[in-house]
């Protein structure tokens, strides 16, 4: 089964007056890139987080973000009350040596550096914090991935649909190159007959038959056919397996237009030609929705 690379999942919940959300947001990316937003005070959490969501990924750029809302008083912050009286202090002070008259508004004191300090945990609190972020970040993983596995089974069948066109075409290639080499030798026959013909001269059949083995020895694609035939039954294999997919058919499609290419150069025969043209259009699809695949 193939998952997607692309996939969300939120949750929410409550700890000691504290609302926890935490939001996983995953889009596609060669490797596995995380990138993690905490609210101030929690950066303890960081590397758990981390280790967490590489130990159920393995492909993407990993968006998660935490965030903390009070709904008991006091939960998330504390005032750092010497610091404010120290600003009304310093305010009043300028206020009486330079006769300017006016109110102070506590609100807006609020807002300056270092008046409202975030609570810091202690080491138990810590623990206990942690534990709870955890199994929320596997919840919200738990949302995440079922959401990849139900498109991945979108991409699976296009995938296939591609894969069954490319066989079609494999088949009808197949075909066609069992009747290279006669076709070549009747057109050569024809040709040196009638050149032949214009100098009364006999054809030497030993050296046209030389020929012909040479041009079929050049133009045997029968390798790189069952070898492309080969990775279509490998791919189809791996997008049934469990696990980590992406870059094992990535890999797989490359080979395939490798093989494609060397038929088209090979064969020499306007009937091969416009199969394999369209054999690497259909490898190109591959390739592009594989990038989508974990």
């Amino acid at each position: 089964m193939l998952n997607s690379m692309t996939g969300y999942g939120a949750v929410v919940d409550e700890f000691d007056g504290v609302s926890y959300a935490v939001e996983i947001k995953a889009v596609n990316n060669r490797y596995l890139k995380t990138i993690i937003k905490l609210p101030e005070g929690t950066a303890f959490l960081e590397d758990d987080v981390d280790k967490e969501l590489r130990r159920h990924l393995s492909r993407g750029t990993i968006n998660y973000v935490l965030r903390l809302k009070a709904v008991a008083e006091n939960a998330l912050f504390e005032i750092d009350e010497a610091a404010l009286r120290s600003v009304v202090t310093k305010l009043n002070a300028v206020g009486i040596a330079t006769g300017v008259k006016g109110s102070i508004d506590l609100a807006s004191l609020l807002a300056l550096p270092g008046i409202v300090q975030p609570v810091v945990p202690d080491e138990e609190q810590c623990v206990r914090i942690k534990e709870f972020v955890l199994r929320l970040t596997a919840r919200a993983l738990d949302k995440l991935e079922r959401m990849r596995e139900a498109e991945g089974v979108f991409l699976e069948a296009d995938l296939k649909k591609h894969c069954d066109a490319i066989h079609k075409e494999l088949e009808t290639v197949r075909v066609c190159s069992g009747s290279v080499t006669q076709d070549y030798a009747k057109k050569l026959r024809k040709r040196v007959d009638e050149l032949l013909a214009e100098a009364k001269l006999k054809l030497d059949e030993q050296t046209l038959a030389r020929e012909v083995a040479i041009l079929a020895d050049r133009s045997d694609i029968s390798e790189e056919i069952t070898r492309l035939d080969a990775h279509l039954q490998q791919f189809a294999q791996i997008c049934q397996t469990e696990g980590e997919s992406g870059r094992r058919l990535d890999f797989l499609s490359q080979e395939m237009l490798r093989e494609a290419n060397t038929v088209a150069s090979k064969a020499g025969d306007a009937r091969i030609t416009r199969c394999v043209v369209d054999i690497k259009c259909l490898i190109e699809r591959l390739k592009e929705q594989i990038q989508n695949v974990e």
